[in-house]
């Protein structure tokens, strides 16, 4: 008859290597989301019943990493707050010395910390991030809709948010840009190559 009883020790390597095997699968389903500033952007909206401005960002660098499985993210988004620019030079020198003061404060930029929600390894997904947005020298928590898409080499994240201006410290532009509300509307899209990190 076959002794079938390991030895404590041999349990010991079994049970190690087994959690070794988990550790590294754990491991592989970890994204690296690489941002290309070729397919990236950052687009405004500011407006009234009468005239709407509209403008844009431009990506100055980013990397996320993301475990699809546990939802577990991080990383940084940056895009340029000296490059917004919405067409006409007369208005976009007053957004950037009187409202954003892109001199002083040359980045914009969003930290996730959280997603809510399940995301497709494979298709589109839509969720809730949470993270902190950074703007005018000053953070904000912010929990935002975002529609994601993955494929085995690629991603895509689009979403759209409101930034009350006033509320956080920036100046009213109304005087810069006819009557306008309390708030620009934000739409962030963002895409570049993604690859499994390594173990």
């Amino acid at each position: 008859m076959l002794d079938l009883v390991i030895k404590p020790s041999k349990k010991a390597v079994i049970v190690g290597l087994i959690t070794l095997a988990l550790v590294c699968v754990a491991s592989a389903q970890e994204l690296v989301l690489q941002c290309d500033a070729t397919q990236s952007a950052a687009d405004f909206t500011l407006g009234d019943v009468l005239h709407t401005v509209k403008g844009s960002f431009t990506l100055k660098r980013g990397e996320i990493r993301f475990d699809p499985v546990s939802g577990k993210i991080g990383g940084e988004i940056v895009f340029d707050a000296t490059s917004g620019h919405s067409g006409n030079q007369g208005r976009d020198r007053k957004m950037h010395t009187e409202v954003l003061e892109s001199a002083r404060f040359p980045e914009i930029s969003f930290r996730p910390d959280r997603v809510d929600g399940k995301v497709s390894p494979v298709g589109t997904s839509t969720v809730q991030v949470h993270g902190i947005f950074s703007i005018h020298g000053a953070e904000h928590e912010i929990n935002v809709p975002a529609e994601v898409t993955l494929s085995s080499d690629r991603w895509t994240v689009k979403t759209h948010f409101p930034v009350p201006y006033g509320k956080w410290g920036m100046k009213n532009p109304s005087v810069l840009f006819l009557r306008v509300g309390d708030s620009v509307d934000i739409d962030l899209h963002v895409a570049g190559s993604a690859t499994t990190a390594q173990p």
